[in-house]
């Protein structure tokens, strides 16, 4: 073998070996812990991210103008501060804060119960840290809040508390959060003075939440950020969406910015759309354990003017008629269909609508109302099919007319087109009748989707029981309601096919149909499948007499080609 590829794997090796002892890396600034002086210390949890352009320096290091605590000379870290925490709290939910960096800590939500292994109500908490948390850009520097020390006025009278803590030289920074009396909502209002311009205030919304489901893992998948602009509209990004230190950028002004799990969301509203405080939405990847994206990272950028920045907090459900009565297409939040909203949301919309009156009018179960739902909508459909299904039958008595006219001029295709729609015209049937026979089994698919999205993170449905299934919003413990689905799907398809010619490739797909639609909505809410099975048994009346008529109408003769046999001469 050539020297010369001992001697370049040689200076590859020494070029490896002697890079780190010749250009070792600098050593970066000891990490640094705030450490509650009221609670026990405790190491961060497995996977914690910290918040996206979080400081890491102590507060001494900063310059002077903007140093949140005074050190003295020789002191080693600042006097220890108390931290309190407030609650306050309404009919529908307790909101707790703590003089902690100001920070909006929690929600605990009566109306709602935790499913699964937990009991008690549903809290709504981040890990290991608070749900808002909030730092200052000032100057080109950024102070934590967390390294302020506030001082906490409250008033549980008027359902209001005020934070003040110094910063600087003689500023000052005032936050107040006034709980509404019969929502989910807070008014929130931060103030600064005595700081150089210009100053922004970020605001850090959850990077996770504590899951409150029986099935966190699918809890996880919903897990996402998302915001609205006047232009563009609404946008959601999941937190598997940016992959570890990516950021995505969301420009502003922005209408609201909300982080939300399956069935719950902490966002910021502006309360004056045409002049939001929100500039800018900064979305971050962090790091994944076992490939889930339970963590991610978001920070809302504001302007900090002489008045401060105002906005509503909203910490709760995601109650449909709820977040469409707050107005500023707060609904948009919880969007259905994904990629393909745009063709899924009218649909969800009206469903939505219709579903929630029924419940409001009859005032019985969901899964009542699923049933009626679905008998209903095979009742509205029942002339179109009919309609349809005769047509069929048409189509059917004239087949082999058309056969034949086919046959005769298949080496002319404009003749050939010309027969067969002089049979059309003949048998009074429209040319586009084919087409038309297969509108009754896709005009119930647009509603079919909207309630696979519906199920899919609407609360209403959260934890309701139905029969034997404990809740219609998660898949049939016991497999029963798909099995009826796929049977009652089958049996629809054997019905159809009696008294028609046999046709081996309609065989096929009438097994494999329901085979593939039981095995793809096999763990899907059982509520979904719940309306689909009831779908199909209200068809087979319908389904049965169509086939009973199919059978008493007579299949046309084709004409004899050239007028009859030539006798011989």
């Amino acid at each position: 073998m050539d020297k010369r590829f001992f001697l370049a794997l040689v200076l590859t090796g020494a070029v490896v070996l002697l890079t780190p002892v010749i250009f070792p890396r600098p050593k970066g600034p000891a990490p640094v812990v705030a450490v509650d002086s009221t609670r026990a210390a405790a190491a961060p949890a497995s996977g914690s991210v910290a918040a996206p352009g979080a400081s890491a320096a102590p507060a001494a290091g900063l310059p002077a103008s903007l140093a949140p605590l005074a050190i003295a000379a020789g002191d080693s870290a600042p006097a220890p501060v108390t931290i309190t925490e407030v609650t306050l709290a309404n009919a529908l939910a307790s909101y707790t804060y703590s003089s902690r960096g100001a920070a909006f800590v929690s929600a605990t939500l009566p109306k709602y119960t935790r499913l699964g292994a937990m009991t008690g109500t549903v809290a709504l908490e981040a890990p290991a840290e608070p749900l808002l948390r909030y730092r200052l850009l000032a100057g080109g520097d950024t102070v934590r809040f967390d390294q302020l020390a506030f001082t906490t006025t409250s008033d549980p009278a008027t359902s209001r508390v005020t934070f003040t803590a110094p910063v600087g030289q003689g500023g000052e920074i005032t936050v107040t959060y006034a709980l509404a009396d019969t929502n989910y909502l807070a008014d929130v209002r931060i103030a600064a003075r005595g700081l150089p311009s210009p100053a922004f205030l970020l605001t850090d919304l959850p990077t996770g939440f504590l899951s409150q489901e029986r099935d966190s893992t699918d809890d996880h998948r919903h897990l996402a950020y998302a915001s609205r602009a006047p232009i563009g509209g609404a946008e959601r990004i999941d937190f598997r969406k940016p992959d570890p230190g990516e950021r995505i950028l969301r420009q502003g002004p922005l209408t609201w910015a909300v982080a939300k799990s399956k069935y719950f969301l902490v966002g910021l509203i502006a309360i004056d759309t045409t002049t939001s405080p929100f500039a800018e939405l900064q979305v971050t990847g962090a790091p994944r354990v076992n490939r889930e994206a339970t963590r991610a990272m978001a920070t809302v950028v504001s302007p900090l003017g002489p008045d401060g920045v105002h906005f509503e907090l909203y910490a709760g459900p995601q109650e449909w008629e709820r977040l469409v009565a707050m107005g500023r297409e707060f609904e948009h939040t919880n969007p259905y269909g994904g990629w393909i909203s745009g063709l899924v949301q009218p649909f969800a919309t009206i469903v939505m609508k219709i579903l929630l009156w029924m419940k409001r009018t009859v005032r019985i179960e969901y899964g009542w109302i699923l049933v009626i739902f679905g008998v209903a909508i095979r009742l509205a459909m029942w002339p179109l099919n009919s309609k349809m299904m005769r047509s069929s039958i048409q189509m059917q008595r004239i087949a082999p007319q058309v056969q034949a006219a086919q046959e005769k001029h298949k080496g002319d295709p404009e003749k050939q087109r010309a027969a067969v729609m002089k049979v059309y015209q003949d048998a009074g049937i429209s040319p586009f009748a084919p087409l038309a026979g297969c509108l009754p089994m896709l005009l119930p698919m647009p509603i079919l989707f909207a309630l696979f999205f519906v199920f899919q993170n609407t609360i209403e449905f959260r934890g309701v029981p139905f029969l034997w299934l404990p809740d219609i919003s998660v898949a049939d413990p016991y497999y029963i309601v798909p099995l009826v689905m796929g049977g009652s799907m089958y049996l629809l398809s054997w019905i159809g096919m009696r008294n028609t010619p046999p046709n081996p490739q309609t065989k096929m797909m009438s097994i494999i149909m329901p085979v593939m639609m039981t095995v793809f909505l096999f763990n899907f809410a059982s509520g979904l499948n719940l309306y689909y099975a009831v779908q199909n048994i209200a068809a087979l009346p319908q389904q049965w007499l169509i086939a009973n008529e199919r059978g008493k109408t007579p299949v046309a003769s084709a004409p004899v080609q050239g007028g009859g046999a030539k006798r011989k001469s």
